[in-house]
């Protein structure tokens, strides 16, 4: 019997505990979900498929600032779009490669990673939206453990941060995000922290 009661307070404790966790998730997804390398700079940048036009924005500035001399665009369909972006946002076509066959992050690093070893790449430089990040980053290290990668959000404000308001698109990415995490780390072994 007391057994019995020690457990049951063990298990109360770990629920609240988890419960806990979920609603500082929830009410910081900021602090929980967007990885910043800060200023750094690589061989290649890669700028995964989704999201909105932020991404290949983001990757046009990093690559203008000199943090990487070339760019895969991940993702079957947007690689054209976000070739294009980049392109009209100043980056030559003969420094964007595509990867057009991905249709998940998982599959973004995926079909990625083999370009990325083409190119010798030893240090590289992520270009996500900043609710994706974590997910994308811990994808990528899972995947090609070998390779230093960095992230770089998009949506990121001039101080490096996260807009207090965040849009209606993010918001309906951030309602699936923390599911994904663990479904990544459930089917793929991707663990998020």
């Amino acid at each position: 019997m007391k057994h019995r009661r020690t457990l049951l307070k063990v298990l109360l404790a770990l629920a609240c505990l988890l419960t806990g966790l979920a609603v500082a998730a929830w009410l910081y997804p900021r602090q929980v979900l967007t990885v910043e390398s800060g200023p750094v700079s690589a061989d290649v940048l890669v700028v995964l498929g989704g999201g909105s036009q932020a991404r290949p924005q983001r990757a046009a500035e990093l690559y203008r600032a000199g943090a990487a001399p070339k760019i895969i665009v991940s993702g079957a369909g947007d690689d054209g779009i976000n070739a294009h972006c980049l392109e009209t946002n100043g980056v030559p076509a003969a420094a964007i490669l595509r990867e057009g066959r991905s249709r998940s992050t998982y599959e973004n690093a995926k079909f990625s990673i083999p370009l990325l070893r083409e190119l010798g790449a030893k240090k590289v430089i992520l270009v996500t939206s900043w609710y994706h990040s974590r997910r994308a980053l811990k994808s990528f290290e899972h995947l090609a453990p070998e390779i230093t990668f960095y992230s770089r959000p998009a949506t990121l404000d001039d101080t490096g941060h996260v807009p207090r308001k965040l849009r209606e698109e993010e918001q309906r990415y951030l309602r699936l995000e923390y599911p994904k995490l663990l479904g990544y780390w459930l089917r793929y072994g991707v663990w998020p922290f």
